[in-house]
Parts: C-alpha cells; sequence; structure tokens
C-alpha cells in the first residue's frame, strides 16, 4: 500500500473517533466525566441504521442518529447532574444499558440478533475513495468548529468555568448545571454522529459494532490534555496504528493476535506517557451545588 492510501483509510477510520472525542472534550471541560461515549455512538449507529432502513432516506437515519444519541446523553445528564449519581459508575451503567437497549431492539425491528440489513448511505463512488461523504468532512471539521467553541464564544468560557471554578461560576450567575447539561447533549449528539458514520459507511448495524471506539477517543480526550485539537491529532494517531494493524493482517510474519492488539496497545503506552503530567479539569467527576 502506497502512502496515498495509506492515508486514506486512516482518514476514514479516524472519523468516529474525531466526533466522539470532540464531544468528550466538550463534556469534560465542564466538569462531566465521558465514559459514555461508547454508548453514545452505539446508539447513534443504531439509530442511523433504523432510520434509514425505515425511510430508505439516509438523511433520515442522519437525524433518527443524533436524536438517539442525545436521548442517551440526556438521560447520563439526568442521572449525575439532576440526582448527582457517580459519574463513572452511571458512564459503565448507559455503555452496558445501550449495548442491551440495541441488542433488543435490532432482534424487535430486524428479526435478528446479530445485524441489520443493509442500508443506504452517504457517497459510494468508489473512485472518491469515501471523500464524497459530506460525514467525512464534518468530522474533519468538528475538531476546529469545539476549539472555537470553547475558546472564542462566551458559552465556552462557561464550559471552562463550570469545569475548573464551579463556585465562582455561579458566583457571578451562570448556571453550571444548565451548562453542564447543554455540554453533555453537545456530546451526546457529537458522539452519536461518529456512530451514524459507522453505520452508513458500513451500510449496516452490527451488534456492539462500535468495539471500544468511544474508550479509545476518550483516551484521546486525555492524551490531548482536553484540547479539541491535540485531541484529534490523538485520534490520528490511533487511527494510523488501526490502519497499521489493518495491512499487517495479511503477513504472517506476526501473530495475528499479536497485530489486532496494536491499537489497544499503543492507547494504554499513550495514557502511560501521560499520567501525572496531564491536568484534568479541577472539577471533573464534582457533582455541582
Amino acid at each position: 500500500m502506497n502512502a496515498v492510501d495509506f492515508l486514506t483509510q486512516m482518514v476514514r477510520i479516524a472519523i468516529p473517533y474525531l466526533f466522539a472525542a470532540s464531544g468528550g472534550v466538550v463534556a469534560e471541560r465542564a466538569g462531566i466525566v465521558s465514559l459514555t461515549l461508547e454508548g453514545f455512538m452505539l446508539s447513534g449507529a443504531f439509530g442511523a441504521a433504523l432510520g434509514t432502513h425505515y425511510s430508505g432516506s439516509p438523511l433520515v437515519g442522519l437525524l433518527s442518529g443524533i436524536l438517539c444519541g442525545l436521548i442517551f446523553s440526556l438521560l447520563h445528564a439526568l442521572a449525575t447532574i439532576r440526582y448527582r449519581s457517580d459519574q463513572v459508575v452511571t458512564g459503565i451503567a448507559i455503555n452496558l444499558l445501550a449495548i442491551g437497549v440495541t441488542r433488543f431492539f435490532l432482534k424487535l425491528a430486524f428479526d435478528s440478533s446479530s445485524n441489520s440489513p443493509r442500508v443506504a448511505g452517504f457517497g459510494g463512488n468508489r473512485a472518491a475513495a469515501g471523500f464524497d461523504n459530506p460525514l467525512l468532512w464534518l468530522g474533519l471539521l468538528v475538531a476546529p468548529a469545539v476549539a472555537f467553541l470553547i475558546y472564542r464564544t462566551p458559552y465556552g468560557l462557561r464550559v471552562r468555568a463550570a469545569g475548573d471554578h464551579p463556585e465562582a461560576a455561579e458566583s457571578v450567575g451562570v448556571s453550571v448545571k444548565r451548562v453542564r447539561y447543554m455540554a453533555v447533549a453537545i456530546s451526546g449528539v457529537l458522539a452519536g454522529l461518529g456512530g451514524v458514520y459507522l453505520a452508513l459507511d458500513q451500510h449496516q448495524f452490527t451488534d456492539q459494532m462500535t468495539a471500544g471506539r468511544g474508550f479509545i477517543a476518550i483516551s484521546a480526550v486525555i492524551f490531548g490534555r482536553w484540547n479539541p485539537i491535540r485531541a484529534a491529532l490523538a485520534c490520528l494517531l490511533f487511527a494510523a496504528a488501526e490502519t497499521l494493524q489493518i495491512q499487517l493482517q495479511g503477513s504472517h510474519a506476526i501473530p495475528s493476535q499479536f497485530i489486532e492488539m496494536i491499537p489497544y496497545v499503543l492507547t494504554i503506552i499513550a495514557l502511560a506517557g501521560v499520567v501525572g503530567r496531564s491536568v484534568p479539569p479541577a472539577a471533573l467527576g464534582k457533582a455541582a451545588d
């Protein structure tokens, strides 16, 4: 494979990570732990397949996937902000709920426990290598857009205040809970878009098709030190490792089990390198009064 083909495949693989990590940055900068990205992506992927299948339109599938990601994010926000539940425990519960709900409705809607029927997607021109898919271009633009939101808008200032100094924000009239609700909703929409891209790019939904991508995305957030541009670069690094893994699968020089470990081993090494040096938002994981 030449360098152009490698880069093309890497970009396509990176898109779900870019969506999810960008959403994770917004929520975590507001003080809400985003272990739920996996569940948001999975629900978005299922919603996209379901909406596209019954409407015949990938645009309807896109809106359906966004709605599913939003619903799960609001459930997470309600539990952690309104009822002050432990954010890590709730995040794990949301992920397990997403697995169970999508598996149940997969069987109910498609009479299958493994995958949906094939559905339409965006683009499809083989010569374009996926670059005729508008979601791909949206994924490439999402990190700069989130960086602008966080560092150049009044809402972004409130997000950073809610994550670093919630008491100070409340003292000047900022509703930290409202800011956090909005931040978690944004994370659900963006991570849901990552799932939508997966489902429509593969033209179907398969059980647990996100396969840990949400956890790699949250690793990119930490590795990028809660900066959307750095997190995006981390996503590209992890996508490069996954692309390398795919290319090496045809090689018999290395056992396939070791090849499949490459993206996850790189994630662990990357996180180990920033532990102790990466400073999270001061109020991350802490309930607002």
